[in-house]
């Protein structure tokens, strides 16, 4: 692959990332909203926080590449957000919906690890000098992804029992 040929993927693929965040930072406020337990809720308001650090250092590696801070949809991110907002749609109670809640975070996450995974490796391949200001952003924010998705793994499992009963909950409402 020529170098210029995946300089310019990379750049369209941060498009994409940076779109992806912005659009998390709509969303997460009504994810937040939705939440019952109050630890959820604070861990989805710490996320949103995190969320706009993202768009800041994306902002930062657009201007280290001399590239105008924009997005392209990003269908990916379009559609999970979309599945999201399907799950807070339906008549979930309580731990019910938080489970639920947690599994759509975690698709969330999931898509940043491979996408923010995927630009740091090549960024790494690129090796230009400029790139390693670029690099070290993005490995800083690949990592808090990853540990953001470990966190909200462990909530998953405290939530995880309340999980089962969700067919027989909503299947007794019918």
């Amino acid at each position: 692959m020529e170098h210029n040929a995946l300089m310019e993927l990379y750049v369209d693929e941060l498009k994409d990332l940076y779109d992806a965040e912005n659009r998390l930072v709509k969303a997460l406020p009504k994810v937040a909203k939705a939440a019952t337990s109050e630890k959820l809720r604070s861990a989805v308001e710490e996320h949103l926080e995190q969320t706009r650090g993202h768009v800041d250092r994306l902002k930062e590696i657009f201007e280290n590449l001399g590239e105008k801070a924009s997005g392209k949809k990003c269908a990916g991110m379009t559609g999970i957000l979309k599945e999201g907002e399907e799950l807070m749609d339906e008549d979930y109670e309580g731990e019910v919906m938080d489970a639920a809640l947690i599994s759509a975070a975690q698709r969330v996450e999931h898509y940043e690890i491979a996408a923010y995974g995927t630009v740091r490796t090549w960024a790494e391949l690129l090796g230009e000098n400029e790139e390693k200001e670029t690099d070290e952003k993005l490995t800083q924010l690949a990592e808090e992804i990853n540990v953001q998705a470990k966190e909200e793994g462990g909530e998953e499992g405290e939530e995880g029992e309340e999980e089962a009963p969700r067919g027989k909950a909503r299947g007794a409402r019918a």
